[in-house]
């Protein structure tokens, strides 16, 4: 099976950077579906909502592009253009900082800010996307 990213590359588009939601920014779902687990196995109803968000959410850089996907029945996407994006902000709380999960906040040319939560290693996709964004330029 197929990502959401490799089906929407174009001609001579290539992807340079992976992103993954962290496990941490799930904890409280695990957390409530191990304690609910005896309860009738209603914490399994938990544990499958943080497996699908885990599976179904999808970041990637490319030569061209930056690419957010989440969902599985109803997919939301965000796809902008390398050298249309005005700024990419990275918020980190505490367990953030601590755990190396946050959000990624992406402001491009004519589109609004577009947060994206609970990323894993969000500072090391932030440098992904200069390295590229700057590698675009210089194509040009």
């Amino acid at each position: 099976m197929t990502s959401y990213v490799e089906d929407a590359l174009v001609k001579d588009e290539r992807i340079v950077h992976l992103g993954h939601i962290s496990l941490w920014a799930l904890w409280h779902l695990i957390a409530l579906g191990v304690v609910l687990l005896p309860a009738f196995g209603l914490g399994l109803i938990f544990l499958v909502l943080a497996y699908v968000k885990y599976r179904t959410t999808e970041l990637a850089i490319t030569n061209k592009r930056v690419i957010v996907k989440s969902g599985f029945i109803r997919r939301s996407t965000i796809e902008i253009n390398i050298n249309k994006v005005e700024s990419l902000q990275v918020d980190q709380e505490v367990l953030g900082r601590l755990f190396n999960f946050g959000t990624l906040i992406i402001s491009g040319a004519g589109t609004p800010q577009a947060p994206v939560a609970g990323i894993s290693r969000p500072m090391e996709f932030r440098k992904a996307f200069i390295e590229a964004q700057d590698q675009s330029k210089s194509v040009v």
